[in-house]
C-alpha cells in the first residue's frame, strides 16, 4: 500500500531501542544509519519505515501505523519485547471481531507518543 513511512522523533535514540525491540520478533531492523536518520527493513533488507530527528518544530500529532505479524504467536512476543522496555500498552494483544474474524492485535505508545499496532490477521 504504501512506499515508506517516515516519523520524526523528539528522541531519536529512545525511538530506535522501541522500534528495534518490539518489532525484532517481525524481522525489522536498521539497516542504514544516516546519524540524524534511521532506516529500518523487514526480510527484504529495503527500508520502507524510517525515522529521523524532529526538524520541523511544533507539536506532533498522533499517528497510527500498523505491522503485518505473521501469526498470534508473533503478537505476543511483540507485546512481552515492549512491556520490558517499559512502553505503554493501549491494548493487549486480543481479537478484535469488529474489523474482521481472526483479527488479533496489539496496540502500543512508542516514545513520542504515537500508536502502534502489531496485528495477524490469521
Amino acid at each position: 500500500m504504501f512506499d515508506h513511512l517516515s516519523l520524526q522523533c523528539d528522541d531519536l535514540d529512545a525511538s530506535r531501542r522501541f522500534y528495534e525491540q518490539t518489532l525484532g520478533p517481525l524481522g525489522i531492523a536498521v539497516t542504514l544509519d544516516f546519524g540524524d536518520v534511521l532506516g529500518l527493513a523487514g526480510r527484504d533488507g529495503v527500508p520502507k519505515f524510517w525515522l529521523g530527528r524532529q526538524t520541523t518544530g511544533g507539536v506532533q500529532r498522533e499517528i497510527h501505523v500498523a505491522f503485518t505479524a505473521p501469526d498470534r504467536a508473533t503478537v505476543g512476543t511483540v507485546h512481552r519485547a515492549a512491556v520490558e522496555l517499559g512502553a505503554e500498552v493501549l491494548h493487549e494483544p486480543k481479537e478484535w471481531p469488529e474489523y474482521h474474524p481472526g483479527y488479533y492485535a496489539v496496540f502500543l505508545r512508542d516514545p513520542d507518543g504515537n500508536n502502534v499496532e502489531v496485528v495477524s490477521h490469521s
